[in-house]
């Protein structure tokens, strides 16, 4: 099991919710930045992690219950990530306090959320008619039909390797991934994506490598992060994107995405999710 800072994290703990707005329960975790320990001077992927939540609420001036959706955008270079336990709690402690407007809860969310990761987020509210997401599925070619054979339940990189020389731009995508909390141990389930353009990579081996998380105790983004550095490595393309959409827990859903390319990423809601 990684080790990680979570001393202060209300991971694997009972709590109770708050219902009078506290920033105190945020929990910051410090990044991972495993490719340091790889070593890159650099990162060598930019991107975010794209949080949706789906139980917001606070109270207007009349002590009427107001809702909303929010998306909240984290820039992946930011020193901190944020525990998604504590990111709930702190979502809820909203509940019943009492705010001017939609603009007020923006603002100051903007500022909590900023000063936990260390770097400005980016942060939306909309109205629940008018959703902050499509609905759909990941474009390309689903591995999960492939007949694989596999007993391999812990990362093993080993299982990347080129099909052939040949020259390739692919999707791929995959609905099988599932790591687990580093903490509590609770399964984490999700779907990810890969682009990239090279040599051809083996499906039959790609399949084998995402399928070897499912025992894997690691924050969603480090997960990510560590399937996109072993690709990375392992097949060498000269473009790659890596993007994970996580079955949300506690009305929050996380959404990792790296890339070495322009790409942005769609904020796509799965059929899980």
């Amino acid at each position: 099991m990684n080790r990680h800072h979570t001393s202060g994290s209300p991971l694997g703990r009972r709590t109770a919710y708050s219902g009078a707005y506290s920033p105190a329960l945020l929990c910051p975790i410090e990044r991972e930045n495993s490719w340091r320990q790889r070593g890159y001077k650099q990162a060598p992927y930019q991107g975010v992690d794209l949080w949706n939540a789906y139980e917001l609420s606070w109270l207007n001036d009349k002590g009427m219950p107001q809702v909303a959706l929010g998306k909240f955008i984290v820039p992946c270079t930011s020193p901190r990530l944020i525990e998604s336990k504590s990111f709930k709690l702190y979502l809820n402690s909203f509940a019943q306090t009492p705010f001017a407007s939609a603009a007020a809860v923006c603002a100051l969310m903007q500022a909590d959320l900023s000063a936990c990761t260390g770097m400005d987020i980016e942060l939306e509210l909309a109205a629940i008619d008018e959703p902050l997401f499509s609905f759909g599925n990941f474009a390309g070619v689903c591995l999960d039909g492939l007949d694989i054979s596999t007993s391999y339940y812990s990362p093993n990189a080993e299982f990347l390797r080129h099909r052939s020389e040949r020259l390739v731009e692919e999707r791929l995508f995959t609905h099988l991934l599932r790591s687990l909390c580093p903490v509590t141990g609770q399964p984490d389930w999700g779907s990810v994506y890969i682009e990239y353009a090279g040599a051809e990579i083996e499906h039959e081996g790609l399949l084998k490598y995402l399928i070897s998380y499912r025992e894997q105790r690691d924050f969603h983004e480090h997960c990510v992060e560590r399937i996109y550095l072993d690709i990375l490595e392992r097949c060498k393309p000269d473009a790659l994107t890596v993007y994970a959409r996580y079955v949300r827990r506690g009305g929050l859903d996380i959404n990792p995405f790296r890339t070495n390319t322009a790409k942005t990423p769609a904020n796509i809601r799965l059929v899980r999710q």
